[in-house]
Order: C-alpha cells, then sequence, then structure tokens
C-alpha cells in the first residue's frame, strides 16, 4: 500500500483547481454599452484566471430586478451585480450626488466628482460588506417628451419617468407627476399613457427605440450619472490572491473602457436619434434657466441632509 500513496499524493498534488462560477445580475438589455463592457470585463477574467473563476452575465433584470440587485449581492445570493448607483440615494446622499441636477454636466466634470464622491461610497458600501470594483457612467442626461418644451411651465401636469429619488423631487419641483419606470419597461409605459416626459440618457432612448413613442429630445446635460459594480467582501476575501489580482484588474480595465465608450455612445446614439425623426433641439434660455432654478432648489434639500462624509465629497468636488 505504501508504494501507492506517493503517486496517489502527487496526482492530487497536480489537479487542477475546481473553477469557480459568478452569477451576475445586470439591469440593463444585452444591447446597452454598460451591458457590453461587463461582458469583456467577465471574459477578461476567465481568460485572465485560466478559467478558475467564470462570471455569468444575467442582463436585463432577468434573474433579480434593479431594486434587489444590490441587496441580493449583499447577502451573497449572488457574489456580484450592477446597480445604478443613485438608487441608493435614500440610504445615504452621497450615493445620489451624480444625480444632482447640473452639479457636473460635462464627462470631465463626472470623473472629478466621482473621485471626490468615491471614498463615501467605499465607506458607506463596506459597512454593508459590499467592495465597488469599477464604476461607468452614463451619457448626460437628455430630456425626452412628445412635443417642445420651450420652458419649465411646459411640464406642468405631464406624467414624467422617475428611476431615482432625485429624479422623483425633480418632476414634482417642475409640476409634474413622478412614475417609477425602469428601463426595460419605457416603451410600454410611453404607449399606455403611463408617462409622457422623461429624463434620461441618448443610450437608453435610442435602446428603447423611442422614436416609436415621442418626438423631440433636447440634450439639456442634466446630470451624468454613473453604475456601479460591486462584489460582496467576504466572497472576495475568499478568493485565492492570484484571482483576486485578476479581477482587480479586469475592473480597472473596464472602468476605464466603459468611460471611453460611454464618450462614444453619447454621439453615436444622439445621432441615432435625429436619423430615427426624433427632432433634437438645443434647449431655451428660459428652459435652461428653469431647470437650474430647480436644480439650485434641490441643492439645498440635499445639502440640508447630507451626512458629514457626503458635504466633504461636495467640498472636496468644488475645491
Amino acid at each position: 500500500m505504501i508504494r501507492f500513496a506517493l503517486p496517489f499524493t502527487a496526482m492530487l498534488a497536480a489537479a487542477p483547481a475546481v473553477a469557480e462560477t459568478w452569477d451576475m445580475p445586470t439591469p440593463y438589455g444585452d444591447t446597452t454599452f454598460h451591458t457590453v463592457n461587463i461582458r469583456q470585463f467577465a471574459d477578461d477574467v476567465k481568460a485572465a484566471t485560466d478559467g478558475a473563476l467564470e462570471i455569468t452575465v444575467h442582463s436585463a433584470g432577468s434573474l433579480f430586478p434593479h431594486a434587489e440587485i444590490k441587496n441580493a449581492v449583499r447577502s451573497r445570493q449572488v457574489p456580484i451585480g450592477e446597480f445604478f448607483l443613485s438608487t441608493l440615494a435614500n440610504e445615504d446622499a452621497a450615493f445620489g450626488m451624480d444625480s444632482q441636477p447640473f452639479l457636473a454636466t460635462s464627462y470631465d466634470d463626472a470623473e472629478k466628482l466621482w473621485a471626490a464622491q468615491k471614498p463615501a461610497v467605499e465607506k458607506l458600501l463596506a459597512d454593508q460588506g459590499l467592495m465597488p470594483l469599477f464604476s461607468v457612467a452614463w451619457p448626460a442626461q437628455g430630456l425626452y417628451t412628445k412635443k417642445e418644451i420651450a420652458s419649465v411651465a411646459d411640464l406642468n401636469g405631464l406624467r414624467f419617468r422617475a428611476y431615482n429619488a432625485a429624479l422623483e423631487e425633480f418632476a414634482t419641483l417642475a409640476g409634474a407627476a413622478p412614475v417609477q419606470v425602469e428601463a426595460p419597461d419605457i416603451p410600454q409605459a410611453f404607449s399606455t399613457g403611463q408617462v409622457e416626459a422623461m429624463i434620461t440618457s441618448p443610450s437608453t432612448g435610442a435602446n428603447s427605440k423611442a422614436w416609436d413613442f415621442l418626438s423631440h429630445y433636447s440634450p439639456i446635460n442634466a446630470w451624468v450619472p454613473k453604475n456601479i459594480v460591486v462584489v460582496n467582501k467576504r466572497v472576495f476575501d475568499g478568493l485565492d490572491a492570484g484571482v483576486q489580482e485578476a479581477v482587480l484588474k479586469a475592473a480597472a480595465d473596464a472602468e476605464a473602457r466603459g468611460w471611453d465608450m460611454s464618450k462614444a455612445e453619447a454621439e453615436a446614439k444622439t445621432k441615432e436619434l435625429a436619423d430615427n425623426g426624433i427632432t433634437v433641439y438645443e434647449p431655451s434660455a428660459e428652459l435652461v434657466e428653469g431647470l437650474q432654478e430647480i436644480g439650485a432648489k434641490m441643492s439645498e434639500t440635499w445639502k440640508a441632509k447630507a451626512s458629514d462624509d457626503a458635504k466633504a465629497a461636495l467640498d472636496s468636488y468644488m475645491q
């Protein structure tokens, strides 16, 4: 028996580690550039770990609804997931900084804001056992309607799609009626009259084929919000050091690539809207002034409820 012990032990030592598979819920469809970027991230992780870690992407809310993804990762129902960062604004104002109207309206400003916001976000997520891997901006948000909007008064009474607390407040201050609608449900919501107007990116507008149910788009550049990918810290800590390093490297690459994709997306999708018959028009001075007044009111509300860490992040950004 002894003479078989060494070969058997050697065989065990030479056996490859069992591959680990992570299910990853995401809220947006396969054609959305965020999802395309995440699938590349998953491919990069698999390649860098020689298949020791495989990430299976479940897009368009097919595994968990958008609103449940963060808590699914927190409770380790899944180890990793993506969601729209400012959906957590009701938990802490720091999460919603990038959805404050006219605080950051360009990619340069958005990157500066993320650098200021990130320490507070990391701290808040760490308290929930979560770790951010990367965050990618959407193109700046524009106004979609069934007619040209010349002033804020023209929004009065319209049923307005909202996807977070900031947009609910925005719609209310504009005299509109906020209605919660997720991105995959936008076409049906407009077609049935559930909503009549929305503020969202040219990406979401084009991916929703907005030309089928509305006629006008104005690039008001209200804000540049972000999606974030988080991992359960306990699960991440359980990975081998080399796999951890590969995940972090792939995440850094995904963040850089995703921001570049977003910039290209903004131009391409705005053109796609126009090519499909939507009237793309620059906002009037009166509309911009009215929107900025709403933004100023929302800023005061934000400051009144912001934590010390959130206020410190804002101060850092403003310097």
